[in-house]
């Protein structure tokens, strides 16, 4: 039936027919295409894993209005930390960057792409990191996916945990070196991977600072003393850390205290920093100096947009001039993790604002997450493949620009619809 609604498409009645049956294999492939595509579907959709897409009609913030929800919409699942998203002074800066610099360049950062923000803002991200110098990709997926691959050769190896984000897995698959996976923070299949990979060149530890999905915080002290014993580099995303963790927002080398350890960080500008898009390497300015040469996300994407850049650089600016806002955030995660711990749900990972409520169930973690939203409370459950099997939950994130009112109306919600579904007593 549904190669015959297949054949009788307009796409289909667009392909062109050639002499000799051309056109009906051409038909015949897509009619094979479409059934897989509709079969991989149909499985996503069966096992409760389908993500369908919430469309937001205001401002990101901590209150947004969603289409089809009335009234107004508490935010609980935006990695907009510092709530700088849509901070006056950060959108005056898109603006003022908007007039000046235009809407794009048009190009790759080599050929006529290369703008005065752009380095001014590279060069205000290595001061903010304590490092040489630094690199703007359009993404830190990018970042990541560049890194890797101009870096590590056969000869090399790379170390990375289990549960590192998508992007590390996916930059790190695009190289040749060696490849070593230890299991989640366990230092003790780290060691004995470091001892293995004695063999090679050159031995890099890659880990996630903070893990996205679980809200647990890489051990770096001792990730560093196995680097050292065993001449590794040691390599970090901090893509869920840059801008609140740390006394002064630093990230997790700053808050475990080996800043002058850590060899090559990644981050984002997408989260706590702006939250518009783009990301960046910062470490010693020779490596920097091989990417700008190496990299094929960095050679062959267009530059950042001048708006994104001056929205970034403005809430580099605010964070460096007060860690406050940070601080704030801080206390609200102590009372949302806590509160939510005394009514009876599990609440996995370290103090970070990433708070997954953990339901093991897909669908309940689908249906859970449609109640709340009934109940004008906007969080996202997750399941796989974007956690493990069985371990699906709905991650809450806390911004510093929530309230305490905020916060325990979203903590009620839960016990209400928690109770409802069996999740708690």
């Amino acid at each position: 039936m549904w190669c015959g609604r297949l054949l009788s498409s307009p796409l289909a009645r667009a392909l062109p027919v050639a002499p000799g049956g051309g056109g009906r294999r051409a038909q015949s492939a897509l009619a094979q295409l479409t059934g897989i595509l509709e079969s991989q579907l149909d499985a996503i959709r069966g096992a409760g894993t389908w993500k369908s897409e919430r469309i937001i009609t205001s401002k990101q913030g901590p209150h947004i209005s969603v289409e089809g929800s009335p009234g107004g919409i508490l935010n609980f699942c935006a990695n907009n930390y510092l709530g700088l998203s849509s901070h006056p002074e950060v959108i005056q800066a898109g603006l003022k960057a908007l007039d000046q610099f235009g809407a794009g360049l048009s190009s790759v950062r080599f050929i006529c792409g290369t703008q005065s923000i752009h380095k001014a803002l590279e060069e205000k991200i290595a001061r903010f990191h304590q490092r040489e110098d630094a690199i703007l990709y359009p993404s830190c997926f990018d970042a990541n996916a560049g890194l890797f691959e101009a870096l590590l050769t056969p000869e090399d190896a790379v170390l990375s945990d289990e549960l590192n984000h998508a992007s590390i897995i996916d930059g790190i698959r695009l190289c040749k070196a060696n490849k070593y996976r230890y299991r989640h923070l366990d230092m003790g299949d780290l060691e004995a991977k470091l001892q293995d990979a004695q063999k090679h060149r050159l031995r890099l530890v890659a880990t996630d600072g903070a893990f996205s999905m679980d809200g647990d915080i890489a051990p770096l002290r001792e990730i560093c003393q196995l680097a050292q014993k065993y001449k590794a580099v040691v390599f970090i995303d901090e893509c869920h850390a840059t801008g609140f963790l740390g006394p002064t927002g630093r990230g997790t080398d700053e808050l475990l205290g080996v800043m002058d350890q850590v060899t090559i960080i990644n981050s984002t500008l997408g989260k706590a920093l702006g939250g518009a898009s783009g990301g960046y390497t910062t470490g010693p300015r020779n490596l920097i100096s091989l990417l700008r040469q190496r990299a094929r996300p960095y050679l062959f994407s267009n530059s950042l947009p001048p708006a994104v850049v001056g929205c970034a650089s403005k809430a580099l600016d605010l964070l460096m001039e007060s860690n406050a806002i940070a601080q704030f955030m801080a206390a609200k995660t102590r009372q949302f993790r806590s509160k939510m711990e005394a009514a009876g749900f599990t609440i996995s990972g370290m103090e970070h604002p990433i708070c997954p409520v953990m339901l093991g169930d897909a669908r309940l973690a689908s249906i859970m997450a449609e109640d709340m939203l009934k109940r004008g409370i906007y969080v996202i459950g997750f399941s796989y493949p974007v956690v493990p099997k069985g371990k699906a939950r709905i991650r809450v994130q806390i911004s510093a620009v929530h309230s305490e009112e905020d916060i325990d109306r979203c903590v009620k919600a839960f016990v209400e619809v928690g109770k409802q579904h069996g999740a708690i007593p």
